[in-house]
């Protein structure tokens, strides 16, 4: 029997004891040897690091980023086994059409505050243009969403997500955006077309269809992004291994030490994103922070939880025959981890509607490049809806 959908305010209030213990471990940090030579070559920057945990212990105010997040309309919902914490801001017209925007990791409900913003106000930034109402969904085990009690497939997630949509916030129609894991669940709530969902966006491509290969061979575009793509994943897959293979022994460490998930989390900041020529993250410390605390507050464990199925290839991979037929609207980042797809290996999984390479921006556009990424958004839907 379906389970019934259920709706909670939801405010956030972290125990001050919890702050505490926080500033105490930082304190306490013991830092480790690293080779000379290179900050970065081996992992995160030792010297960055003790910046940043410098930042955390002086002068990091969670507070006001408490503030920030309880300004927006928020629920905890209960749907499909899950109770996950969401947030709205609402356009003032009614009949806009409500945008679900997921994130990935090790990303949070961070990264798409300004966007949110943006979205639901364009006028308040000095846009013409429509507005939508934005929801944000932490995925389960992430910032305020309660932990899974074992591993869930995005494809798990997708199906929750549309319920939490239509049945929870009461939307007939709406649109959705992601990126990494947020980008796969999108996907996957597209793959299945239910009633409601009437287009997707993505800040890159995640599916991938490689049945269709035998009726239509790579050219030789293709073949050269899916070279550059593995050179670069080469270079960065190590942690995907650990988080799809061991998560609970890499759990222990970043549970018991935010220096040591600040280490974890801060290399990716740094290596999937713009550096204009410099060594260390642009990604203020600021934002950082408040994004590692989304993971630090509940535990990061359970946030690696669904790199088994990346492991597996069942996450990426769509069935024999399948591909996505809702429209979808993709915009890439040149300084992801990934280059920009060609159009011809995108459309291979994707009814593509709309293809944008940014001027810039990495992995984490919505803090990066977050006006870029709202007006594509935007745009997209804008030329779909009505």
């Amino acid at each position: 029997m379906t389970q019934t959908v259920s709706r909670e305010p939801y405010s956030v209030a972290v125990d001050q004891q919890v702050l505490d213990d926080l500033q105490a471990r930082l304190a306490l940090t013991r830092l480790p040897v690293v080779p000379t030579g290179d900050p970065w070559a081996h992992g995160t920057s030792l010297a960055y690091l003790k910046q940043l945990v410098a930042y955390w212990r002086e002068r990091f105010d969670w507070r006001a980023w408490e503030r920030r997040i309880n300004g927006f309309e928020q629920y905890r919902i209960g749907v499909d086994g899950f109770d996950i914490h969401v947030l709205v801001r609402r356009a003032a017209d009614p009949a806009a059409l409500p945008v679900l925007l997921t994130h990935g990791w090790p990303g949070s409900i961070v990264e798409f505050l300004d966007v949110a913003d943006r979205l639901a106000d364009p006028a308040a930034h000095g846009v013409e243009g429509p507005a939508f109402t934005a929801v944000i969904a932490s995925l389960p085990g992430y910032g305020f969403s309660a932990p899974p009690a074992a591993p869930v497939t995005p494809a798990t997630v997708a199906r929750a997500w549309h319920r939490l949509m239509t049945e929870g916030l009461g939307f007939a129609r709406y649109g959705a955006h992601g990126g990494d894991w947020g980008g796969v669940i999108t996907s996957l709530l597209a793959l299945d077309k239910p009633e409601g969902l009437c287009a997707i966006h993505l800040s890159g491509a995640t599916q991938s269809a490689p049945w269709s290969i035998k009726d239509q061979p790579l050219d030789a575009d293709e073949e050269a992004y899916l070279a550059v793509s593995r050179g670069r994943m080469a270079a960065e897959a190590g942690y995907q291994t650990i988080q799809g293979t061991r998560p609970a022994t890499l759990s222990y460490g970043l549970t018991d030490s935010p220096a040591g998930l600040a280490a974890w989390i801060g290399e990716k900041f740094r290596n999937w994103t713009d550096r204009d020529g410099g060594d260390d993250p642009t990604v203020g410390m600021d934002v950082l922070l408040a994004n590692i605390m989304l993971h630090w507050l509940p535990g990061p464990g359970p946030a690696t939880w669904m790199y088994r199925y990346l492991i597996d290839g069942s996450a990426l991979t769509l069935p024999e025959g399948r591909r996505i037929e809702l429209p979808t609207g993709i915009c890439s980042f040149p300084n992801d981890f990934g280059p920009p797809a060609p159009e011809r290996w995108l459309r291979r999984s994707y009814n593509l509607r709309n293809r944008t390479i940014a001027s810039g921006g990495g992995h984490f556009p919505g803090i990066e490049r977050p006006v870029e990424l709202t007006e594509d958004i935007r745009r997209y839907f804008a030329s779909l809806d009505g």
